[in-house]
């Protein structure tokens, strides 16, 4: 039936929420030190906070997902509802490659943007054994990897554009609630002496 159609394409997103969640886990941190693709890219990640994989890699996940959940899908549930469920999925990855870029890359918007970003950030720095689901919480509440951060500290070398004011330095005044930026200790040259020795 046509109808159900959508609902199809709502059960292939929610398969990406929870893709969303094991492969960040179990590839990104759980097996991490078996390197593998994702494994190779998120080190980088986490290493420096503005690196993300070449499009070109997005994309050819997204293409190989296609061609591998597409086929798969149609003998499951039909052509139509196959096409609608992979579609979904891959729709729905398209979207969390979009909201996690931009988290990095822009400051929040609304309620929803405020809160992925605090939760995004608790895991880059503060704690990466929690908090996987980028775009949803969900699954992090299900299999007990969720922690709620008050306030999150930010290296300042790793400080998104967004968070500092060009002028202070410091956390623009509207986010100083969430986060707190992290200085490196500046090195002091020793204060010559009377005689001229440090």
């Amino acid at each position: 039936m046509k109808r159900s159609t959508p609902l199809f394409a709502l059960a292939g997103a929610a398969t990406w929420s929870i893709l969303e969640h094991v492969i960040h886990q179990q590839l990104g941190h759980v097996h991490v030190r078996h390197r593998n693709v994702f494994s190779v890219e998120h080190t980088k990640h986490h290493a420096t906070t503005h690196y993300f994989a070449p499009t070109i890699k997005k994309v050819g996940a997204a293409a190989i997902s296609t061609a591998l959940v597409g086929p798969l899908a149609t003998l499951a549930f039909g052509r139509r509802r196959g096409r609608a469920y992979a579609a979904g999925l891959v729709g729905m990855y398209s979207a969390y490659e979009m909201l996690h870029r931009r988290a990095h890359t822009h400051g929040p918007k609304n309620r929803y943007g405020r809160w992925m970003r605090k939760h995004h950030f608790h895991h880059h720095f503060h704690n990466p054994k929690v908090n996987h689901g980028v775009t949803s919480p969900i699954w992090d509440h299900l299999r007990r990897t969720h922690e709620t951060p008050s306030q999150v500290r930010v290296p300042e070398k790793h400080a998104m554009p967004w968070l500092v004011d060009p002028v202070t330095g410091e956390v623009r005044d509207e986010l100083a609630e969430d986060y707190v930026l992290v200085k490196k200790k500046r090195r002091t040259k020793p204060t010559p002496t009377a005689t001229g020795r440090a």
